[in-house]
């Protein structure tokens, strides 16, 4: 057993903080949870004294793109080196993830289910996993990865990344089946362009007949995966709150339809925004990206606003695998910058989180019997939450009750 004690306790539920509490865990679960006066440990249990420190639930990316390095399309395919290579880097950025304080994320294209299996059956250390594999869209749409010049990547098809294109809604239907067959535990799809999509394809514009998204929709929900939906404006996300998906993911330009907010609220449809990719797209994207990434910012930022306004849930996802690893709280703090407090932006990362990829009876929240996913910080995020960032406060990473960062002297 581990006891944790004398820390200010952040329960990921947006309660106020706690201070001098403790944290009991045995084996892979909280025990218990309170004043540090009450919580009793055995004699030869692990005790943890962290006062002056913060206690968290493990964090939780529910965008991310853990497989990927560039937005090259050569590394996109991955031909720029050996797979084992690329593997082997893959599983560096899943190490580096859980030790800056990531214990569970959501992967949005790329990663294959090989990953969740090895990080499940401790091969590798990293965070918690759910996979998306990649995006189901119509021919020409995000899914598309033919080059510009219209060639297929010269390696071949991927087994385990299926081919994301698909056409009328059986189609949709039989590709949402095939992304399962592959291990994909939800279903990625995308209604508009975005920053980074090419230029005759724009963040408002439709890529979806109505018919096919619906397909799409109910085949995932039949088949009990959530379906996260990039959609940035316009017709492709008014279609993609109607139809029913489970997350908006960036979702720039709520503010100019916020008839959909309420439709949210009572789909119970959660909001990614990812502020922090578009900081990347603004500076080194293409000069198309960088264009659109500057004309979106006020819009995506009112859309948080009134989104926040609204009761949607707003939830806390990077996608910035194509830029940088390792910064997974960058989106906490742009949360921030956005007009969050930062306990919003904390429970975005925690407890709001948890319930956006269906976990939160196991992650999420500091409460006895959930999963032991805790991260101890010096510092306080309820207060500050840029000592998260690249994980240089973080001194201690606990994940399903194992220690896998721990710069702490323990008794």
């Amino acid at each position: 057993m581990k006891l944790i004690r004398g820390v200010r306790l952040i329960d990921g539920t947006g309660a106020a903080p706690t201070d001098d509490a403790a944290v009991l865990v045995n084996g892979a679960r909280i025990e218990a949870v309170g004043p540090t006066a009450s919580v009793a440990a055995p004699p030869d249990a692990t005790v943890i004294d962290a006062k002056g420190m913060a206690l968290l639930p493990g964090l939780i990316d529910c965008h991310d793109h853990l497989a990927s390095f560039s937005y090259e399309i050569a590394s996109r395919w991955g031909i720029t080196e050996m797979r084992s290579l690329r593997h082997l880097r893959i599983a560096a950025v899943l190490r580096q993830t859980l030790e800056t304080g990531y214990t569970t994320v959501r992967d949005a294209g790329g990663l294959d289910a090989g990953f969740r299996m090895a990080v499940d059956e401790g091969l590798i250390p990293g965070p918690r996993l759910q996979v998306g594999l990649g995006f189901i869209t119509p021919t020409s749409g995000m899914g598309d990865r033919l080059s510009p010049l219209g060639y297929a990547p010269p390696s071949g098809p991927d087994s385990g990344l299926p081919w994301g294109v698909a056409d009328g809604a059986d189609g949709m239907r039989a590709k949402v089946r095939e992304m399962v067959r592959a291990g994909a535990d939800l279903i990625k799809t995308a209604t508009t362009g975005g920053a980074s999509s090419t230029a005759g394809l724009g963040p408002k514009d439709m890529l979806f007949e109505r018919e096919e998204l619906d397909a799409l929709v109910d085949e995932a929900h039949k088949r009990g995966r959530r379906v996260m939906c990039h959609a940035l404006g316009g017709p492709g996300l008014r279609a993609g709150v109607e139809a029913g998906v489970d997350s908006i993911e960036h979702g720039s330009y709520l503010s100019e339809d916020p008839d959909l907010l309420p439709m949210m609220v009572d789909k119970d449809i959660y909001f990614i925004p990812t502020f922090s990719v578009y900081v990347h797209h603004s500076a080194k994207g293409t000069p198309h990206g960088r264009a659109r990434a500057a004309a979106l910012r006020e819009h995506h930022v009112r859309s948080l606003q009134m989104a926040l306004e609204a009761g949607v849930k707003v939830v806390a996802g990077t996608d910035e695998g194509g830029w940088e690893h390792g910064n997974n709280a960058h989106e906490i703090l742009c949360l921030v910058e956005a007009g969050m407090t930062p306990m919003q932006a904390i429970v975005a990362a925690t407890g709001h989180a948890a319930q956006c990829i269906g976990l939160d009876k196991e992650i999420g929240t500091i409460e006895a019997g959930k999963n032991a996913d805790l991260v101890l910080v010096d510092g306080d995020p309820s207060r500050d939450v840029s000592v998260l960032e690249r994980g240089k406060g973080v001194k201690l990473v606990m994940k399903d009750g194992n220690i896998y960062k721990n710069e702490l002297t323990t008794s």
